[in-house]
């Protein structure tokens, strides 16, 4: 399936504490006042099946599963997502936001825990097809900023928070290898800045890169 061309489906990526879930909020604010409908969703989950995963996913001891074990249980959440939330609205010409996407799973398993990368790519061709983001905004800051932030609105889902910081560190790295090898595609936005810089600077890569 390939998006509507009235909808649009926009994805913000990025490691701990990078202000995502902020930025999504705000982003739907700013296109609702552009006249579209907007959806605002959020992976693992956005699904009823696949927010079940998600306590799988984000709770409980960070040892808990491998790489290839996260994989396949993010692909399971992710197709349950999008047939059951994402494609629906992009149908209807929805504009759709994604707290994370599949570049999250390339980036924590494939860069950060070492899963292999092909088998990751079969497992995005498995459940998602040729469907691909039409705009993917990467918020990168320092790993240490990012996890101080996390720690300061701790909650239950601290399972990746408890990770090495070396693996975040490479989490980071795989992030920023994913936007240049898709430049068409992915925007990096600075993080370290406060919360309106960030907010301008999206507005300015939407606009740039899609017809708002």
């Amino acid at each position: 399936m390939t998006a509507p061309a009235s909808g649009r489906f926009i994805t913000l990526e990025g490691g701990e504490g990078a202000g995502k879930s902020t930025q999504v909020l705000r982003l739907k604010k700013w296109l609702g006042s552009r006249g579209h409908e907007v959806v605002a969703t959020r992976e693992p989950g956005g699904a009823p099946g696949a927010e079940l995963v998600r306590k799988l996913l984000v709770e409980g001891p960070a040892e808990r599963w491998d790489g290839v074990t996260e994989a396949l249980l993010h692909f399971a959440a992710r197709r349950d997502h999008l047939r059951s939330t994402v494609w629906p609205a992009l149908k209807r010409g929805a504009w759709v936001i994604s707290d994370r996407f599949a570049d999250s799973t390339m980036a924590y398993q494939g860069y950060g825990h070492g899963a292999d990368r092909t088998m990751l790519g079969g497992l995005y061709d498995m459940a998602v097809g040729e469907f691909r983001p039409d705009l993917t905004l990467i918020l990168d800051l320092p790993v240490e900023t990012g996890l101080a932030r996390a720690a300061a609105r701790r909650g239950t889902e601290t399972r990746y928070e408890n990770l090495p910081v070396a693996f975040h560190e490479r989490v980071r790295a795989g992030f920023l290898d994913i936007a240049a090898v898709d430049p068409e595609r992915c925007v990096v936005i600075d993080a370290s800045r406060d919360i309106d810089a960030i907010e301008a600077a999206i507005a300015e890569a939407v606009t740039s890169r899609l017809d708002t």
